[in-house]
């Protein structure tokens, strides 16, 4: 039974830096995901003038209540829509100005309802192009808080990043929620602000922030259940095959553990205890119809072996794809007919019919390292499957190809 060493959690890691950078002291970070994404996090801070220091196992942080160490930065944020989404609202409570931009990926992605929340809270954001999109820049001067609305209907991450700022304040924030997908990645900011000792309450669609600030501690990443979701599915279309995560079990925050429950539905034998999570292939994957609104990063993974399903699989309800690294709907459908799959595809939903995927290609990307994993499943019954840009996958799990090559092996594939 292979114990698969998944790395931490992106998500985590990224809040937890947001965190540990905001806090009283300094914070211990156990297990960090190290990767493009999260070191450009981590460069962006230092860029702001935080103290940052890296040992294999574990990061330390120097928190700044105050905000960034440096009157004037300019600081580039790559591809991670966590550090350009996070760094510009971190920034905003500390003193000077502070520039932000990121890769042409990056740029194309929304950041309009964040921007509009914090110039509603007197934050001075400009952006220097095209409006709502990176470059932008950050005149800053403390932010007082009070009430505020947000559409929080494309990303999480917007509330995300306004949660974390509202201890910040001088009056803490009134969150007034209008839309939000993603519910979970918001359970698990609030689940790690009462962590670093901040308590949110929400009253229905309006969350409120208390004021005071943050207290460092040490806080170890779980590892990243999106990422395991490929070496969960990996077991599922292989009769026999049990794959286990430790560190990832009953008590875990990330939302996205819950695609073992789709594998579940769908004929996989699933166990989820306090120490980790174990998917056994039965022989049979039976087709479903799902909403994956609350668990979206998986949706490619499930489109990807969709095609080995007895019956027809449909999701629904994932809209929000699209405006990922890439257009995922599009990108996940294009790629399952080169494989010779009958796909159906509109505007927040995707069917995939059964037993059509059998022909060997070359999978394109898109930049996106979620399409390379995803399809690096369907490798696993489908042969001749090249990618048109492996290396992509750095983003997020820099020894993915190597991981998932010993998975093979382990399995009989």
């Amino acid at each position: 039974m292979p114990a698969v060493a998944i790395p931490g959690s992106k998500s985590i890691t990224a809040r937890a830096l947001f965190l540990a950078a905001a806090a009283d002291g300094v914070t211990t970070l156990v297990r960090p995901l190290r990767s493009d994404d999260t070191e450009g996090f981590v460069e962006g801070l230092v860029r702001l003038g935080y103290r940052v220091g890296r040992a294999a196992e574990s990061w330390q942080v120097d928190g700044r209540p105050q905000g960034p160490a440096v009157a004037e930065a300019d600081v580039y944020c790559r591809d991670g829509a966590t550090t350009a989404r996070f760094l510009p609202t971190l920034a905003a409570a500390g003193h000077g100005t502070y520039r932000f931009d990121a890769s042409a990926q990056m740029r194309r992605r929304p950041l309009l309802p964040l921007s509009r929340a914090l110039r509603d809270l007197g934050v001075d954001l400009r952006h220097e192009e095209a409006e709502g999109h990176h470059p932008l820049t950050v005149r800053a001067s403390g932010v007082e808080g009070g009430d505020v609305v947000l559409d929080a209907g494309q990303s999480s991450q917007y509330l995300t990043a306004l949660l974390l700022l509202g201890p910040l304040t001088r009056r803490g924030l009134r969150i007034r929620v209008t839309d939000l997908v993603s519910v979970p990645y918001v359970e698990i900011t609030v689940a790690m602000m009462r962590a670093f000792g901040v308590e949110v309450a929400r009253e229905g669609n309006v969350f409120v922030v208390p004021p005071g600030g943050y207290r460092a501690t040490r806080y170890e990443i779980e590892p990243d259940a999106s990422t395991a979701g490929y070496f969960f599915a990996a077991a599922a279309v292989t009769p026999g095959a049990e794959v286990t995560v430790p560190g990832l079990g009953t008590g875990a925050l990330q939302g996205d553990l819950g695609f073992v429950d789709v594998l579940r539905r769908m004929g996989a034998d699933v166990s989820v205890t306090p120490d980790g999570t174990t998917v056994r292939g039965t022989g049979r994957l039976r087709g479903l119809t799902v909403n994956m609104r609350d668990i979206s990063d998986t949706m490619p993974t499930l489109a990807a072996i969709a095609p080995f399903a007895d019956g027809p699989v449909r999701i629904e309800d994932v809209a929000n794809t699209r405006v990922k690294e890439c257009d995922r709907l599009e990108a996940c459908a294009e790629n399952l007919r080169r494989l010779g799959a009958d796909v159906a595809v509109g505007p927040d939903w995707i069917e995939i019919r059964p037993g059509t995927a059998g022909t060997g290609a070359e999978i394109k990307s898109y930049g996106d390292h979620r399409i390379v994993m995803s399809f690096a499943v369907t490798g696993l019954r489908v042969p001749g499957i090249s990618f048109d840009d492996p290396g992509c996958v750095r983003k997020t799990f820099p020894g993915f190809h190597e991981a998932f090559a010993a998975l093979r092996r382990d399995i009989g594939h």
